[in-house]
């Protein structure tokens, strides 16, 4: 008997049941993409359009195909800003919250 669960149906169900865990996982890809993360920001955007809209649903939103959306969206992808702006917006939308960046200061390491 198999004990353990695939992470991608754990992740699904916990995204439905729990609207602060969506926006946590938002939260957590802008903030990698913005301290020099990318490669886990786009995993963690893939889960996170896997769990709501899906990537047909978010193909006609954006308006490019599905398959070009996954591979943008991989760790080796590379979408262009413009991509990411409208992928970020269409999750913030569905997700219903505003996103706020802010700056602190950080000592230069010696």
């Amino acid at each position: 008997m198999t004990i353990t669960q695939d992470y991608k149906n754990t992740l699904t169900e916990r995204v439905a049941n729990d609207p602060a865990f969506a926006k946590a996982l938002l939260d957590e890809a802008i903030s990698l993409f913005l301290n020099g993360e990318p490669d886990v920001a786009r995993l963690v955007l893939r889960d996170l359009v896997n769990a709501t809209i899906g990537f047909e649903t978010l193909a006609q939103e954006v308006k490019k195909p599905s398959k070009s959306l996954h591979r943008m969206l991989s760790a080796k992808g590379n979408p262009t800003m413009d991509n990411l702006t409208k992928i970020l917006g269409i999750l913030k939308t569905q997700l219903n919250v505003s996103i706020n960046v802010d700056s602190t200061f950080c000592p230069p390491e010696i």
